[in-house]
């Protein structure tokens, strides 16, 4: 049994949420998500709540139990509070910029690096070393963030490149004489 799918999902006041053709739509105050719905899992709206069940007691079915589960409450979660993701940049001379639809990022590189911020999530630069992406959407804030610290992942001797807020970089010692 899982334990985090026989919770049902409380739905707060101002998101509605709709079952219908095969997909879950959620309204709320920052916007709308929907969601394909699997035919192992059966969805119900009910007394405020979205609640999950597996179809029958398949090992496949009670696999996607709780996997749904938490992608229905992140949809609730992403119009109601939304998703932010913080980069930090650490090295001399790296930095990044926001130009109307595109991150410039300066990483040590011959050129600069230009990436398309993609539609629906919003990216800002409150100073040169700090990256906040945001949005509704968990997977794309997430997708976007992973793209950006992909170009300079932090390396363990000095610490330099782009690492996610509050990660660790475990710090090697240095070739010895």
């Amino acid at each position: 049994m899982s334990r985090i799918g026989k919770k049902p999902v409380a739905i707060p006041s101002g998101v509605e949420a709709k079952i219908a053709d095969g997909t879950l739509s959620v309204k709320g105050p920052k916007g709308t998500l929907t969601m394909g719905l699997t035919d192992l899992v059966t969805y119900e709206v009910k007394d405020g709540a979205i609640a999950v069940q597996p179809v029958n007691d398949t090992k496949k079915a009670r696999s996607f139990w709780g996997m749904q589960r938490t992608l229905v409450s992140n949809l609730i979660e992403g119009v109601t509070e939304g998703y932010t993701k913080t980069l930090e940049i650490k090295g001399v001379g790296y930095r990044a910029s926001v130009q109307g639809k595109k991150l410039k990022l300066q990483l040590g590189f011959s050129h600069d690096v230009d990436l398309d911020i993609p539609e629906g999530l919003e990216v800002k630069t409150p100073d040169q070393t700090t990256v906040l992406v945001s949005g509704i959407d968990k997977q794309a804030v997430g997708q976007f963030a992973a793209e950006v610290r992909q170009w300079r992942k932090p390396e363990p001797y000095k610490g330099k490149g782009i690492k996610y807020q509050g990660e660790y970089i475990f710090r090697k010692e240095g070739k010895k004489k």
